[in-house]
Order: C-alpha cells, then structure tokens, then sequence
C-alpha cells in the first residue's frame, strides 16, 4: 500500500504543477480513489505546506487546484548536461532514496548521497523541509539487511558487466559445498530478497541460469569477450514462479491452516498461483503451485502448529521427521 500512497502523491504533485493546474475530479479520475480520499491528500500536502490555491471563481466540481508558480519554477524544463529531470522525478528519487538500506555502511551509500546532494541544488529551499515530511511518512528497515561493505568494487564490476555483457570469472563460496569455486558466469539481473542482493547469472559450462548470493563473491575478473542474453529468460516471470530465491522443479502444496493463522494468509498473497478454500470453522485450506522445495517448507515450518501438509505426501514426511528430530534435540540436555 505504502507504494500506491507514495505515487499518488507524486502524481497528485505533477498535476497540480501544470500550468492550468487540476482538477478535483481528475485528481479523482486519474488516481482511482473518490472525491473525499482526494481532499484527505489536499491536506496532507497542505500540512507539509505544499503553496497549493485554488480559483473560488469556479464552481466546485471545476475549480482548478495549482501550485504556486513561482514555486513550480518550471522545473519538468530544467536541464544541465545529460540531466532532465522533473520536479515528481526529484520526488520520487528523493523517496527511493529512502528504499536503500541494503546499501548503509558501504561507499555506494556515501555516492548515492552526494548523487542526492547534487539533485537536491535545483530544488526550492522550502522542498527541503516538506521532503523530509515526506520522507518520515514511512520508515524504512534495515533488519535482516546483509552486510555489503567492502563489496563494492565487485558490485560495481558486476553492475557494468551486465551493461555491457561481459563474461566474467568469479570465486563463488558455495555454502552447499562450503568450499570456494572458481568459473565463468554471463551476469545478467540484480535483484533484491529478504534483505539480501542477489544475482541472476548464466553459467556457460552448463548452460544453466543461477542465483548467486552478491556477498559470497569473493573475487572477480571481467573480460572483454561478450555473451549474448539468452533468449526466452524472462527474469519477473521466474522470480513470480518460485516462493523465494530458489528455482527448481515444480511445487504443488494442500495446505490446512487453522482458524487463527487463516486471517493472516488471507489479507496477502503469498504465491502467485494459490487457491483458497474456506472452511466452516474458519480453518481453510492453501492451495500453491510454486517452486523452491526448501524455502516453502521452511515457511511451512514457521507456522508451526497452525498449519499442516496434507499434500504431497513427501513433503508432509519431511516435516514429521524433521519435528521428531527437534523433539529429540529438546529432549537431550545440551547444555
């Protein structure tokens, strides 16, 4: 939701900056929500003392809503060299910025910062403020965030190889193997989970597409030869597909979940392909077709007694055996 808040204001912001401004019923129209969640987002502007008027000339319904012009400044012409940015495109940089906290502590943090302080001198003075109102309406978590400092330099290499398809020979620490392996990969996609960078690549002597975890890079060279992006790899379709990071074969789950863990799998959507069946007692039933072997089940598990395998029957003696060795764990006296 937080995202939809966000990009309503952002376009609430564009419009009002036209010259012949907006009005209620577009802001309506054009940002799909009724008249009164459209005066609610007047006065949040208001409030982070947006100059916004209006022309009491015109009935109600066709009054137009501006921004003061002298505060526009026509700032969606402003232009230095290779920059052309409006003044909703500063917005929502300056709302992404607050979306990084991967990167806190690492130098890449520290240039974002002075890319942002650099955008920030076409800005009015009075922005300032009302951006960091903007800013505190959500608070960002870095929690469970992996640590990347010291990882930039193979970052950086990383990002210009997937922009200019280059081949590059990496030292991967695999905690499969736990053990350091050295090969060949055609980076493709960066993309985030959990907290976590991670990596599209493919590898050439298999012919495979793999996830690598950014920080367990070790080491790596990039070449001058080019790779051609292989063709039917669509990235969004295989990151819909599977629950978390890993891509295998093909996951189809029954799910039971009782009555109180039930309103929490209804308010989101946990898997692209799921159905719902709902129980009279309020208990309901969690159909999934997904993939990631492992990670559905670790989710499994973390419901612990709110929710039971009823299919397949493999994965539901998985975790029949896996609860009795925990059994057994509590029962030992480790200390």
């Amino acid at each position: 939701m937080k995202e939809k808040q966000l990009i309503n204001l952002i376009k609430a912001v564009d419009m009002m900056a036209r010259p012949d401004g907006t009005t209620i019923n577009e802001l309506s129209a054009e940002l799909g929500i009724n008249r009164r969640a459209v005066y609610r987002l007047i006065e949040t502007l208001e409030s982070m003392h947006f100059p916004i008027y209006n022309d009491n000339t015109a009935s109600e319904r066709d009054k137009p809503w501006r921004l003061q012009p002298e505060y526009v400044k026509k700032m969606p012409n402003i232009s230095v060299p290779e920059l052309k940015l409006s003044f909703a495109e500063m917005l929502a940089l300056y709302l992404l910025k607050g979306e990084a906290a991967i990167y806190k502590g690492t130098r890449l943090e520290a240039e974002a910062q002075s890319a942002f302080d650099k955008i920030s001198a076409f800005l009015p003075p009075p922005v300032f403020k009302q951006l960091d109102k903007i800013k505190t309406l959500f608070i960002p978590q870095s929690k469970f965030a992996k640590d990347y400092s010291g990882k930039e330099e193979i970052i950086n290499t990383l990002a210009d190889a997937i922009l200019k398809q280059k081949i590059c020979m990496v030292s991967y620490f695999s905690f499969h193997d736990e053990k350091e392996k050295h090969y060949l990969i055609e980076p493709l996609h960066f993309f985030e989970s959990n907290g976590g960078m991670y990596i599209f690549v493919r590898v050439p002597k298999h012919d495979s597409i793999r996830t690598l975890a950014v920080e367990r890079i070790q080491k790596i060279d990039k070449s001058e030869e080019t790779f051609e992006y292989p063709e039917n790899f669509d990235p969004e379709k295989l990151l819909e597909s599977s629950f978390d990071i890993i891509y295998d074969d093909p996951v189809s789950v029954r799910l039971w979940v009782s009555t109180g863990q039930a309103k929490y799998i209804r308010e989101r959507k946990f898997f692209k392909n799921q159905t719902i069946t709902e129980n009279g007692d309020g208990s309901l039933i969690l159909e999934i077709e997904t993939s990631g072997w492992k990670d559905v089940k670790r989710w499994i598990m973390s419901l612990g007694a709110e929710a039971v395998v009823e299919e397949p029957e493999k994965l539901r003696q998985e975790i029949k055996n896996d609860i009795t060795k925990l059994l057994k764990r509590y029962e030992q006296d480790t200390r």
